[in-house]
């Protein structure tokens, strides 16, 4: 993995956690619990997407990281509620 690629899904972990803080208001833990949950679940999907499909185009791993976090999002809002 280039460091090109390493900074957009870092970039896009952290993007999505702040959108997530700001649309979905209720159950979470604040602003910076979502930023780092948005980067958890990008680094966790992108590990997995890269071990089963290396080398494959950034949208696809952009759509992956994108879709990563938001999943460790909302897992969260649903499993451990909490008010910010």
């Amino acid at each position: 993995m280039n460091p090109e690629l390493l900074t957009a899904w870092l970039l896009i972990g952290l993007l999505t956690g702040w959108v997530a803080g700001v649309m979905m208001k209720d159950g979470g833990r604040g602003r910076i619990w979502d930023l780092l949950l948005g980067l958890i679940g990008s680094s966790a999907a992108i590990g997995l997407y890269w071990l089963v499909a290396p080398g494959t185009g950034k949208i696809a791993m952009a759509v992956v990281a994108f879709v990563g976090a938001a999943l460790v999002i909302v897992a969260q809002r649903k499993v451990w509620y909490g008010h910010a």
